[in-house]
């Protein structure tokens, strides 16, 4: 087995490479003049069963042009089986046409995947569970509820919480966190008016006098959460976290988390720590590492994945 890593998440890379007491197999990675980007593996890989971790984050295109590049090098070097393992895959929020005239770009890069030469795909709390069917290869989509449940077990007395799903859409993620650490649910009623913009409307749920935890897959600009957090106050509640996937927090949003009446905003390390993330007071990273890691060894092993969903 060969664990390959772009430049994506390199501090996640060498986490999962501690985890499987294995090496990051030697690649180079460089941009010309025109900022073309060159892959080169300088390891035999011919025969091998090779994991290419690679997150497509922010630089989104750059990341997944490095994917797709990567894909091809160790194809063309006749590796026996390529797996693109994506802890957080990028443009799974365009999974369905919004309007007329749009496109389906979920689908469009998991076709760009399969022709590149993955054999595999292995990611993490996809934005909706049907992308998985936009691939013509084999897609494990691990969960990472347990690593949110977990510490939420440790910090919160599961009498006195109530989890929040931020929105309609995020019921079924939120309830299946609600029932693994024994609490209600309630739900946050929004209207969207356009991309990147929320309006809290109401809660459906007694919030009174509970600690609240919102659960999404991902957070982007924040607005959702922070809107949600003030709602929430407004109707009892004693505080409220957020318990996140995905930390994409683009642009200040960060900032505007650290600066909000948010507790807490717990994130995995499906996407790379940035400056300003360190920097709020109230952001802080799980590792998923060990998730990943053990999701390879035993893809690797051809054993079941799927008792990591317990």
């Amino acid at each position: 087995m060969k664990l390959v890593t772009g430049n994506s998440n390199l501090p996640l890379a060498k986490s999962v490479a501690k985890y499987l007491k294995t090496r990051l197999t030697n690649t180079e990675a460089r941009r010309f003049a025109d900022n073309e980007i060159f892959v080169e593996i300088k390891e035999n890989v011919r025969g091998q069963d090779v994991f290419i971790l690679q997150s497509t984050s922010f630089p989104t295109n750059d990341n997944l042009m490095e994917l797709l590049i990567l894909i091809d090098a160790l194809r063309r070097s006749s590796a026996r089986r390529i797996t693109a393992v994506m802890p957080y895959f990028g443009y799974a929020r365009q999974d369905r046409r919004s309007s007329g005239r749009t496109p389906i770009s979920a689908k469009l890069v998991a076709n760009l995947i399969t022709e590149a030469g993955a054999n595999r795909v292995l990611t993490l709390d996809l934005h909706s569970g049907q992308i998985q069917g936009f691939f013509d290869i084999p897609t494990d989509n691990l969960y990472g509820a347990p690593v949110l449940v977990r510490d939420i077990k440790k910090k919160y007395d599961p009498s006195k919480v109530m989890v929040v799903s931020p929105d309609v859409g995020g019921v079924v993620r939120a309830r299946n966190v609600a029932k693994r650490i024994g609490a209600p649910l309630a739900i946050v009623d929004k209207r969207r008016e356009r991309a990147g913009v929320s309006e809290v409307m109401n809660i459906i749920g007694d919030v009174s006098g509970r600690s609240c935890i919102l659960i999404d897959d991902i957070v982007d600009s924040g607005g959702t959460l922070i809107n949600a957090a003030d709602a929430l106050l407004a109707a009892g509640a004693t505080d409220v976290a957020a318990y996140i996937t995905h930390g994409v927090l683009s642009g200040d949003a960060a900032e505007r988390v650290g600066a909000s009446r948010l507790a807490e905003l717990v994130v995995t390390d499906s996407i790379m720590e940035t400056e300003k993330m360190v920097a709020a007071p109230n952001v802080r990273q799980l590792t998923i590492a060990p998730l990943i890691g053990e999701a390879i060894a035993r893809t690797a092993a051809e054993q079941s994945v799927s008792s990591l969903f317990d």
